[in-house]
């Protein structure tokens, strides 16, 4: 049985990304195994740097002032250093879903947080919009896509600040001006890689302004400094984030992929707004083309939509408790035959009920 999988991450990776992954684990340089060489030896050294440039090339910042590092400790860590790196007095945050609220609550350990706006009271089912960010503060962050309550932002504010935006799940999914964004970050087992490494990509002139003592784990500017070879890498997962950006590149990058995910939002969002058994938990025009949230509009069809979904071959397609219902993940390695199988099921229940 061919399965589907929707998992909210660890996410779907290209099936020929898989087995060159698995193949580098037996032998990735002469019989020795990418997992058992030196990070230092010339090999991975090859593997870190070409992932970095293919990062800034995919997201069209070579040549501008960027650097991009493979860290370790997930984006929730970035919680952390970003305002370790750029908090001098205060910063806006703008409250959209989990992952932005934990970030608050990281960043408040060192000083003033405000949050410019939330979604918190309707359970984060909209983006606030029409919010002010005030010129005095030391940056703006947003999280541009929120995988538990699907969510995302369509735009972004012009600030006069720098701007950080938390990627993890939508990075290099759709064309945006990734110039706007002063700090990027995006842990990759979402839309990139296997859990084990985060995408950083920062623009240097906005550093070594803060006047705290940071950490050399947790300075931008050490790792940059070092190539992103501070301490060692996360080998696999840097390698097989190599592997997805080279994928994406071959098929025409960002631009190309943006089509297809077009294609899988529009079809499975057709068939929750005019299925009756079914509907959607974030406002239609906030909607991500990474994550639909949707719930059944009877819940004593539950026990035969889902062994219908187990038939087919459907995997992860639980909402989070936060939610409930059911969360279908889009992430740019999904087919759009995938959203196919789980539209027709819907559409099945409808005719069944």
């Amino acid at each position: 049985m061919k399965r589907h999988n929707f998992s909210a991450g660890p996410c779907i990776l290209p099936k020929e990304v898989m087995l060159k992954a698995s193949e580098a684990i037996l032998d990735f340089d002469n019989g020795l195994s990418l997992i058992e060489i030196s990070h230092r030896s010339k090999p991975f050294v090859d593997v870190m740097e070409k992932a970095r440039a293919l990062a800034l090339e995919l997201l069209g910042l070579e040549g501008k002032g960027y650097k991009a590092l493979f860290l370790q400790g997930g984006a929730s860590t970035q919680f952390l250093m970003v305002a370790l790196n750029l908090l001098e007095k205060r910063a806006g945050y703008l409250n959209t879903g989990t992952w932005s609220d934990k970030a608050i609550q990281e960043a408040r350990i060192y000083d003033d947080i405000y949050e410019v706006a939330s979604s918190k009271d309707a359970n984060f089912n909209f983006i606030p919009k029409g919010y002010d960010i005030p010129s005095d503060y030391d940056y703006f962050h947003c999280t541009s896509n929120n995988t538990i309550f699907g969510t995302q932002m369509k735009s972004f504010p012009d600030c006069d600040i720098p701007m950080v935006c938390d990627m993890s799940s939508d990075i290099f999914s759709r064309e945006l001006d990734f110039s706007k964004f002063d700090l990027i970050y995006a842990g990759a087992q979402k839309n990139m890689g296997p859990a084990g490494t985060t995408l950083v990509v920062v623009r240097e002139d906005i550093l070594g302004k803060v006047s705290r003592k940071i950490p050399s784990m947790m300075d931008y500017k050490v790792h940059i400094s070092k190539s992103s070879m501070f301490n060692t890498p996360p080998v696999f997962a840097v390698y097989t984030s190599m592997l997805t950006m080279e994928w994406l590149k071959n098929l025409g990058g960002i631009p190309a992929i943006e089509k297809e995910n077009n294609k899988k939002a529009q079809l499975i969002y057709s068939e929750i707004d005019l299925n009756p058994l079914f509907k959607g938990y974030a406002m239609k025009e906030d909607r991500s083309k990474m994550n639909a949230t949707f719930n059944l509009t009877n819940e004593d069809l539950k026990e035969t939509f889902e062994t219908m979904l187990k038939d087919e071959g459907i995997n992860g397609l639980n909402g989070h408790r936060s939610v409930g219902g059911y969360r279908a993940s889009m992430y740019n390695a999904l087919p759009l035959d995938s959203v196919g199988v789980l539209v027709d099921i819907m559409s099945e229940l409808e005719r069944k009920a």
